[in-house]
C-alpha cells in the first residue's frame, strides 16, 4: 500500500528539493511569480508555506477594507489580506486563478495574501536589476526586468508582515 501524504507535505518537500538543487547546481535562487492586481511580484520560496485555491472567506465586521476576512485552510483559520487593496490598487476579483499565499509562520502566524494569480517559479538569472522610478513601498526590496521588458517587484515578506499598517486590521 501507498504511503499517504499531505499537500502540505508534499508541497513542502518539493520546495525542499528545489532549494537544495538550487543551491547545488551554483546557480541563482528561483523566486515564485505573483500577480498583484496589474502589477507583477516575485516571492522568496522560503517566505511561503504554501499556496492554495481560495476558500470561501468569513468577512468580519469592523475592520479595513483591504481586510477580505478569515479562510479555514485544513482546518486551521488563516487572516487573509487583500495585497492589491492593501497596497491602494483595485480589489482582487476572485476567480479561479485567484490564491492565497500562505505566509511563512517565522515571519507572522496563520496570515495569507490573496494574489490575483500565480505565475510559477523564476530564475533570477533571466532579469535585469533595475533602478526603479517610481517610489518604493516599504516592503520592496527592489526591481527588475524580464526578457519582454515587464517590470517585476520584489516582496521583503519580513517588511510586510512587520509593518504597522499590516498588523492593524481593526478599524477602531
Amino acid at each position: 500500500m501507498a504511503k499517504k501524504i499531505s499537500l502540505r507535505e508534499y508541497q513542502e518537500s518539493v520546495v525542499a528539493k528545489l532549494q537544495s538543487s538550487l543551491a547545488g547546481g551554483g546557480g541563482t535562487a528561483s523566486k515564485l511569480g505573483i500577480q498583484v492586481g496589474n502589477d507583477l511580484w516575485l516571492v522568496d520560496l522560503q517566505d511561503a508555506s504554501e499556496v492554495v485555491a481560495v476558500p470561501e472567506l468569513c468577512s468580519v465586521p469592523l475592520t479595513h477594507h483591504w481586510y477580505r476576512g478569515i479562510a479555514n485552510v485544513r482546518g486551521s483559520l488563516y487572516s487573509v489580506v487583500d495585497l492589491s487593496l492593501f497596497m491602494g490598487n483595485e480589489p482582487t476579483m476572485l476567480s479561479a486563478s485567484s490564491r492565497l499565499l500562505l505566509v511563512n509562520g517565522r515571519f507572522i502566524s496563520n496570515s495569507a495574501l490573496l494574489v490575483s494569480r500565480m505565475l510559477g517559479l523564476r530564475n533570477l538569472d533571466q532579469f535585469q536589476a533595475e533602478q526603479s522610478a517610481e517610489p518604493h513601498l516599504p516592503w520592496q526590496s527592489g526591481s527588475y526586468r524580464d526578457g519582454d521588458g515587464k517590470l517585476w517587484k520584489t516582496l521583503d515578506m519580513a517588511a510586510l508582515a512587520a509593518n504597522p499598517q499590516f498588523l492593524q486590521v481593526a478599524t477602531i
